[in-house]
């Protein structure tokens, strides 16, 4: 009998144990699901469709995907600060850093609505987005109505920033219109909203630190001969300024011949909140213009102008109407081109002539400090800011 009861209880003493077992199971299962982030399919999903891009997101958005990459998938940063000419691995590092004590839950919430956005953006854009000029040109469109010469700005969803490519194809473009008899005159204007957010910052972020003396000196090279191509250029140049202008694309319009600007265009030139230095003449050009106490709240302050201001600053020509700036423009421009081509451009070059030395002499000086700017701490530093509130935008 009790060696019966010794056995029913052993029994009843298993049963329970396994079922407390079973059940403790089911409670950590439980209380790790709870843990974990919830929407891991949807993540890898995200994951994969990136591959499907085919335009690069920037620096940017790559730099604040990267940081909700780590945190999703390993949480709060736990890595040692890289050094400080590591530019990239500091931009990452930051990236990640600054996410704090994010949930793997929320990082990977924020990641996959990139990518959704991303892949929404690029649908839209590729049934609307200008191409190239037949293959020749792929930064810029180039086309010619009637004697005038066209160069459209074409990365629109990048703000028409300036890459490499860009720089090349732009300086190409304006020699094609300088040879080009049958042009009188060329013009310059932006796809998208932008007319240019400068340079493409991408040029920088993508510099191994062993590598940073190369870029400065390709850098000068390219920056030199695009400026000087502004100033030899023969025929009359006019710049259509649709929206918002950033660094050099702002710093040329003093060689240009005249500047047309859209009511909602604003002209930005933030060399010293990147530790850089004035380009593309505008240390001489600006002075001259706008008289020296206002060149120096542009170059060196940092101050934005409206499309007024740029005028009551002689930085451009006349301001028109957002809403009828391409019929204005387009009508002003054929009107222009119907005017004596050899009387025009024997006009431009007699003006141009009494400084044309002066101009390639101050934009020398002007890339050669900017070689040293760009390879100081305080140019990498400001960049890596930038980089840092950009990602937390």
């Amino acid at each position: 009998m009790a060696a019966s009861v010794r056995r029913t209880f052993g029994l009843l003493s298993s049963a329970s144990v396994r079922l407390l077992r079973s059940h403790s199971e089911r409670q950590f299962h439980l209380a790790a699901v709870r843990t974990m982030p919830a929407h891991d399919a949807e993540f890898n999903q995200a994951k994969d469709k990136l591959k499907t891009l085919s335009e690069d997101p920037g620096n940017e958005v790559k730099l604040k995907m990267y940081g909700l990459f780590k945190q999703a998938t390993l949480g709060k940063c736990n890595a040692p600060k890289p050094g400080m000419w590591d530019m990239v691995g500091q931009a990452k590092w930051q990236s990640w850093n600054q996410l704090g004590d994010m949930s793997q839950d929320d990082a990977q919430k924020a990641y996959i609505n990139i990518i959704e956005s991303l892949v929404a953006e690029e649908k839209g854009s590729s049934t609307t987005e200008a191409s190239g000029d037949g293959g020749k040109y792929t930064q810029i469109k180039v086309t010619r109505e009637g004697k005038v010469f066209k160069i459209l700005l074409n990365r629109p969803t990048k703000k028409n920033a300036i890459n490499y490519e860009m720089y090349r194809e732009w300086i190409d473009a304006l020699k094609e219109a300088s040879q080009d008899k049958s042009v009188t005159i060329a013009v310059v204007t932006g796809a998208g909203d932008y007319f240019c957010s400068g340079n493409d910052l991408a040029n920088f972020a993508n510099i191994k630190p062993s590598d940073i003396g190369k870029m400065a000196l390709d850098a000068r090279e390219i920056l030199n001969e695009f400026v000087g191509t502004f100033i030899d250029f023969p025929k009359p140049l006019i710049g259509l300024i649709n929206g918002p202008a950033v660094g050099i694309s702002v710093t040329t319009l003093g060689l240009y011949d005249a500047v047309y600007a859209s009511s909602r265009a604003t002209f930005h030139t933030p060399f010293t909140v990147l530790g850089q230095s004035p380009e593309g003449c505008s240390s001489y050009m600006f002075p001259k213009l706008m008289g020296a106490a206002k060149a120096s709240e542009v170059l060196l302050f940092n101050r934005k102008l409206t499309a007024p201001e740029a005028k009551e600053r002689n930085l451009i020509t006349s301001v028109i109407p957002e809403s009828s700036f391409q019929q204005e423009t387009d009508t002003m421009m054929q009107e222009f081109s119907k005017l004596p081509p050899k009387s025009m451009t024997t006009s431009k070059n007699l003006m141009r002539e009494v400084e044309r030395q002066k101009l390639h002499d101050v934009n020398a000086k002007e890339c050669d400090l900017l070689v040293e700017r760009w390879q100081s701490d305080e140019c990498m530093n400001a960049i890596m800011a930038f980089f840092t509130r950009k990602s937390n935008l």
